[in-house]
């Protein structure tokens, strides 16, 4: 199978692909690598997908439609795995036309380009931060998600609802991915893991928001990888029962699904802290703040759609994955 993954430079699409490369599919990898973080790890992740003969190396951004339409036209996908966009809660609050471009313009394009070339389906990535204000946990993919608190969240629900209309009119069909908070080795070095273990290890003091009273569903890097191919293979179908009398939020008369990928255990911030320490052998030094603007205290996933339609659940321990992390980490940097 001809799979085109975006964002494939990144952190979940290098682990995507490299899965998928594994099972013997090819794989066109489209990315524009960015500076939002430092493209040398992007190279690096690039190099280990090189060395597969199916992998196609494509440089492109997903804002840009021309290159897009063109690349759709060229390449004739089967499916569509789309991760490209611009990531970060906080990043949000001071560049938000970043979001716009990517995560809104960008997506049409993809949208686009799936339903001009007849692709047969397009898994893409949501975000846990489209619950927003909600505070029952776990969150539920069959709640109401109309609050959200940052303009990244905001976009990841305006790519839903872009999908369902392209699920609707065209017959696309489209699956969204909720990730939780996704970590592991070849991490994005803007996320708590990164930062942390690499101040750690410096003697530098952590910032560590909401006076570390968060918690979070912390998602192994594998687990979420492993999910995505296996919605990847099973298109988004049709609900028969679903009603406009009572719509559920996760589904449709279209061919349109929406699940939660995340640890169904939600960890504190604190043993996230003290599992670094353990593995890097040092105490951190604790700068604590107030939660920040566009934060959510506290995340956690019910996962039972996608256990009960795609047979999986994300398991793996936070004490392996950290420590599968620091060891990569220590490597990579030779620390």
């Amino acid at each position: 199978m001809k799979v085109l993954i975006t964002g494939a430079a990144g952190f979940i699409g290098s682990h995507v692909a490299a899965r998928l490369l594994d099972r013997g599919d090819e794989v066109i990898g489209v990315d524009d690598l960015n500076a939002y973080y430092d493209p040398t790890l992007k190279e690096a992740r690039l190099a280990r997908l090189r060395r597969y003969r199916a992998f196609v190396d494509v440089r492109a951004d997903v804002a840009d439609r021309q290159a897009q339409a063109e690349l759709f036209a060229r390449h004739k996908p089967a499916r569509v795995v789309h991760l490209a966009a611009q990531a970060g809660v906080r990043y949000s609050l001071t560049n938000p036309q970043a979001y716009i471009d990517s995560n809104l313009v960008g997506f049409g394009n993809i949208l686009e380009g799936c339903r001009q070339n007849g692709v047969g389906h397009l898994v893409y990535a949501s975000s846990s931060s489209v619950y927003g204000a909600n505070t029952t946990l776990p969150f539920s993919v069959h709640d109401n998600v109309d609050h959200p608190l940052s303009l990244y969240a905001a976009t990841k629900k305006a790519n839903e609802l872009m999908a369902h209309t392209y699920s609707s009119l065209f017959g696309l069909p489209t699956t969204g991915l909720r990730f939780f908070t996704v970590y592991g080795p070849w991490g994005r070095p803007d996320m708590a893991l990164f930062l942390f273990t690499r101040k750690i290890l410096a003697d530098e003091p952590i910032d560590v928001f909401n006076y570390g009273k968060h918690s979070r569903g912390f998602t192994y890097i594998d687990d979420i990888a492993e999910g995505v191919v296996r919605v990847l293979d099973k298109p988004a179908q049709p609900n028969p029962e679903w009603t406009g009398g009572a719509p559920d939020p996760a589904t449709s008369r279209a061919s349109y699904r929406i699940y939660n990928i995340g640890s169904d255990q939600a960890t504190p911030l604190m043993r996230y802290i003290q599992l670094i320490e353990e593995n890097v052998e040092k105490k951190a030094k604790l700068n604590l703040l107030p939660l920040q603007p566009g934060d959510v205290p506290d995340t956690c996933a019910e996962v039972e759609d996608l256990m009960h339609d795609v047979g999986y659940r994300p398991e793996t321990p936070v004490e392996t994955g950290v420590r599968n992390f620091v060891a990569w980490y220590r490597e990579y940097y030779h620390c």
